[in-house]
């Protein structure tokens, strides 16, 4: 059963209210398919629709998705940080593992997943199916399928390269699967898709959705400001980027990801593209690409827990897609410009960073791995102008890294990262709370003595310091990171100043 009023979706289906694509589906049971919210085919009629919270649901009434709206493409429902019931809390930390693993040759272990949440497989199973109404297993199916209809849909890959790609590990169950779930074979969707006339060896082209508003020009300009030559770059309304090896697959690749405005017959959307040696790792980059630009977000909940702070509607939490990279980073920015940091960050590429080969000329290397500067002597990392405090704290970053990448994957439990993170020497609060912010995407941050956060509190409300800015952020949780940058923007042009007092 869905958890909502029936009645009220029916209205947001007939008014195409863009607020709840992603959040529920609806069942036609008239055709047998299940559309978005904001599908534009004729509204259907109250009496035929049959309302679903995720697609795992409706495929497992034996509907099948909308070949218009694409289901595929929607915007997640984002991340449960804050819900009264523990067990839906549970439930959603659960699917969340599940959408990271669905991609993944090996199919998820429920024993892996129950001790992961620290509960038994028992009660997983019972609190799952009373949140999402199908099994664990049926709801990584459902990923699978989903996606490999969309490589199917926006790519030229061979059909056999998707279903490996989809997480499928023989082509034999794969269109057993897609046979038994569509009612159709892998080709004769292929047949019925316009894919884009591109060859795989140019890329793999994939759309992805979001929720509007999306206020782009700030997340471009907040990319612009931190782009470091030769890893990334932005043009236009585009971000092309490296990949180092080890971040979405065990080979280098890039990214260039594209804003597409809305038209009367086709919703805002995000068109990626990314190199062939990650096609086999669709999944992975599919989901690294919605945390790196939060498409995931719902901006009306945000923007009305931030009422009273200045900015545009749709304000993003720009993410990460090398995590690694944006720890040093953090590091190479404490008590000096954007502008600054960006400039050794340069130099430690340039020195350390190995050549990767993309369609772009200005896009040529890739970050460090946690290896090689672990290796590096200190003083050639130092005579970059980087002085040894903070060469100590990259090391220490790099050599730590393991056991942080097993915290990156709890994006539930952002404490465990910090209290790791704060006991590396160089890593304080601040930068404690800026990687937790960025790159695990947690969107209740707030990190302390910010220079720029407490100006802007001064101005705005008159906060003193530290502790009045403490209390009057509370009103703006769960959602402080979101915050932050709008107080950053709001001292506007100084988001290249530094906006730290630094962990020294």
């Amino acid at each position: 059963m869905p958890s909502f009023d029936s009645d009220a979706a029916y209205l947001a289906i007939k008014a195409r209210d863009a607020r709840f694509d992603g959040r529920w589906f609806v069942g036609v049971t008239s055709t047998g398919i299940y559309c978005r919210p904001i599908c534009r085919v004729r509204t259907p009629r109250r009496e035929n629709c049959v309302f679903f919270d995720t697609p795992a649901q409706a495929e497992a009434a034996s509907f099948r998705p909308c070949m218009k709206c694409r289901p595929e493409v929607a915007p997640g429902p984002g991340l449960a940080w804050t819900v009264m019931d523990a067990s839906r809390t549970l439930a959603r930390q659960a699917a969340h593992w599940l959408d990271h693993a669905a991609a993944e040759e090996e199919t998820p272990s429920i024993a892996a997943l129950a001790a992961h949440l620290g509960v038994s497989d028992r009660h997983l199973r019972r609190i799952f199916a009373a949140e999402h109404g199908v099994t664990p297993l049926q709801y990584v199916q459902t990923r699978r399928l989903l996606l490999a209809k969309q490589l199917l849909t926006d790519t030229r890959l061979p059909v056999a390269q998707v279903a490996l790609a989809s997480g499928f590990r023989s082509l034999r169950r794969f269109n057993a699967a897609f046979a038994d779930s569509y009612r159709m074979s892998p080709t004769r969707l292929r047949g019925d898709a316009t894919p884009e006339a591109v060859s795989p060896a140019d890329g793999v082209t994939v759309t992805l959705g979001f929720r509007t508003p999306y206020d782009t020009a700030a997340m471009l300009r907040f990319l612009t400001a931190r782009a470091v030559p030769g890893v990334e770059a932005v043009e236009a309304c585009s971000v092309r980027r490296s990949v180092r090896a080890g971040v979405l697959g065990p080979e280098a690749g890039w990214l260039e990801a594209a804003f597409i405005d809305a038209t009367p017959t086709r919703p805002a959307s995000l068109r990626l593209r990314y190199a062939p040696t990650l096609a086999r790792h669709s999944g992975r980059v599919v989901m690294a690409v919605r945390r790196w630009l939060d498409l995931d977000a719902a901006p009306q909940t945000i923007d009305d827990a931030l009422h009273d702070l200045p900015g545009a509607p749709g304000l993003r939490l720009p993410g990460s897609i090398d995590a690694f990279e944006m720890a040093v980073r953090a590091v190479l920015g404490q008590q000096v410009t954007v502008a600054a940091a960006r400039t050794l960050a340069r130099r430690l590429i340039e020195r350390f960073g190995e050549p990767i080969a993309t369609p772009w000329d200005d896009i040529a290397r890739g970050f460090p791995s946690p290896a090689v500067l672990a290796a590096a002597p200190l003083a050639h990392i130092a005579e970059l102008g980087i002085i040894r405090t903070r060469v100590g704290a990259i090391q220490a970053l790099a050599n730590a890294w393991p056991e942080l990448t097993r915290l990156l994957a709890l994006p539930h439990q952002p404490e465990a990262l910090m209290t790791a993170l704060a006991g590396l020497p160089g890593i304080g609060p601040w930068t404690a709370h800026y990687l937790a912010m960025r790159a695990l995407g947690w969107p209740d941050a707030f990190p302390p003595k910010d220079v720029a956060v407490l100006n802007a509190m001064k101005t705005l409300f008159g906060t003193q310091n530290q502790r009045e800015a403490d209390a009057r952020a509370e009103a703006w949780r769960p959602w402080r990171s979101y915050a932050v940058l709008r107080l950053w923007n709001s001292l506007a042009p100084l988001p290249l100043a530094s906006t730290s007092t630094g962990d020294t």
